[in-house]
């Protein structure tokens, strides 16, 4: 196998194919294994052939079939389907007055993400496959299950029996989340790094790291539970500290999981030693809040040869340097940006940037707080009632510890921070518009916590052991990677979807499950596919089809 690059006359149109070459008699013909998509300018270009020497490396050491046959109906169905796609001209003779429906069940997130999931490693986590077939077949309905829909593991062995026509044993779920032991949790890391880089022919030189917190519905501690800073506002629950890297486009790299009364500064060297224990980095930019690089941190980084990119608390600066800060007549023209430098001690740079778009937004910000701070003032002049929120405090004014107004030079000194924003860096030769694109990028591994938090409800978390409560974490990153993959290959082949559309348009590919009365031969019925679900069944290199068939 190999990849091919294929020209449209007359148009920038370039179709990236992976292609083999097979023998027909006295000729060699190329047969398409795989269409990966279409370039329309060298970059897209360059990221499609990265995508296709990805997917053929897969194709290439994929393993042999399983010599387990499913008794399961959705294997029945998604093998059906396959079949019946070589036979769609063999007509099926029977009396619809005879059929009744048995069932439906969703069969496009198993045949999307299920294929992804194979393709990503993670069927091969839990260890020997052969002892462990169906330990690792349970933690891949697992995944699917909370890709679907997040909920309880009591609650997904009801949605998978429901919805997708699996059936699973609750207690036997419990015994798989024990295989996923500390051999396991490496191995699964080691194949989310490999997805990435393979992925991708130059070396991963930015790295976006944060932390966040995940708490439990009980007060119990141990060695990973604990009560610290909660940013859930649980401060009364036990949580866990969860670290998470990921590339600029969003692909989760690794994730670390710590003990809840960890403070997330304390992290990184933990963190970046796991890194290189498992990859070869050698260069790495590190990309995060100002909260997280502390000034220790940021010795550290430096200490260690390393770069690092840092929001800048610009108001927090000495004064000298906040003069030079609010010079905007300073400032130079860069593209769609002004910008400015500032040398600090220690080698390291401050850019500060200007926009009038982000002034305008201040500006109106600041407006609609002080609009509401004008009637709360009104309604209570206790100081008591205003302590609390930072957000109407820093407007207050509080005289003889009785009296409060609304502070007018307060508001003039906001005024001169509108629009403003900067960056600390210890990188000599990084371009300003260079930083600031890489300090944007944060906002994936914040997009990346909001889709583990929210959309697969990572949190709470109701197991009770240290184990339980890595496994759980486990089967929440695998979905976290399979989503975050598929979004990043439809956005490259296809278009941007959001992970909340793919996952509705793959939860509505169903098949209705007809049985007959008398011959009690059973006949699947698909839902007709839209299409983006049609899109995205290409995009991994499978058809959808409406055309109905006999399950055998």
């Amino acid at each position: 196998m190999f990849v091919r690059v294929k020209s449209t006359p007359n148009s920038p149109r370039q179709s990236v194919q992976i292609v083999a070459s097979e023998r027909v008699g006295d000729k060699v013909i190329q047969r398409i294994i795989r269409h990966v998509g279409i370039a329309l300018n060298d970059e897209e270009l360059v990221h499609m052939k990265e995508l296709a020497e990805f997917i053929k490396a897969g194709l290439e050491t994929q393993s042999s079939p399983s010599l387990f046959r499913p008794d399961e109906l959705a294997r029945m169905v998604i093998d059906g389907r396959k079949k019946a796609d070589l036979l769609t001209d063999e007509p099926l003779k029977v009396d619809l007055r005879q059929l009744r429906e048995e069932s439906r069940v969703v069969v496009g997130i198993h045949e999307v993400y299920g294929k992804l999931f194979d393709e990503l490693g993670f069927d091969r986590v839990v260890g020997d496959p052969v002892r462990r077939v169906q330990a690792a077949k349970t933690i891949k309905h697992l995944v699917m299950a909370r890709i679907a829909n997040p909920a309880s593991k009591r609650q997904s062995v009801i949605d998978l029996e429901r919805d997708f026509g699996i059936k699973l044993d609750l207690n036997a779920v419990y015994r798989t989340l024990d295989y996923i032991d500390d051999e396991s949790l490496a191995l699964l890391q080691r194949k989310a790094w490999d997805a990435v880089t393979g992925l991708f022919a130059e070396k991963i030189n930015v790295v976006f790291y944060d932390c966040t917190t995940l708490y439990f519905e009980t007060v119990a501690e141990d060695d990973l539970r604990d009560k610290g800073y909660s940013k859930d506002m649980k401060f009364n629950q036990s949580q866990v500290l969860l670290a998470l890297m990921v590339t600029k486009d969003g692909l989760p790299l690794g994730y670390r999981l710590y003990n809840g009364a960890t403070f997330e500064g304390d992290t990184l060297k933990d963190a970046v030693a796991h890194l290189q224990r498992r990859t070869e980095v050698d260069q790495i930019i590190f990309v995060a809040d100002s909260g997280l690089l502390s000034k220790a941190n940021l010795d550290w980084i430096e200490a260690s040869d390393k770069q690092y990119i840092v929001a800048a608390r610009l108001k927090n600066q000495p004064e000298s340097i906040k003069k030079e800060i609010l010079d905007k007549a300073s400032y130079l023209q860069g593209e769609q940006m002004l910008y400015k430098e500032i040398a600090l001690p220690g080698n390291r740079r401050l850019l500060v940037n200007y926009s009038q778009k982000r002034a305008i937004k201040d500006a109106h910000d600041r407006e609609r707080t002080l609009a509401k701070l004008q009637k709360k003032v009104k309604a209570s002049k206790s100081p008591e009632s205003f302590i609390s929120n930072f957000g109407y405090r820093k407007y207050l004014k509080i005289e003889n510890q009785q009296q409060v107004t609304i502070d007018e030079e307060k508001i003039k000194l906001a005024e001169q921070w509108d629009g403003l924003h900067g960056v600390i860096t210890n990188s000599k030769e990084m371009p300003a518009k260079t930083a600031f694109e890489h300090y944007k990028g944060l906002w994936q591994v914040e997009e990346s916590f909001r889709l583990t938090k929210h959309d697969l409800q990572v949190r709470p978390i109701y197991h009770w052991t240290p184990k339980r409560i890595q496994a759980h974490i486990a089967i929440c990153f695998m979905s976290l990677v399979c989503i975050r993959h598929l979004s990043y290959r439809v956005k490259l082949q296809y278009q941007p979807l959001s992970p909340e559309i793919i996952r509705n348009e793959l939860v509505h590919v169903q098949q209705s499950i007809l049985i007959h009365k008398t011959s009690s031969h059973r006949y699947a019925i698909p839902s007709k596919p839209t299409l983006h679900a049609q899109k995205i069944y290409q995009v991994m290199g499978e058809k959808v089809s409406a055309i109905p068939f006999l399950l055998k």
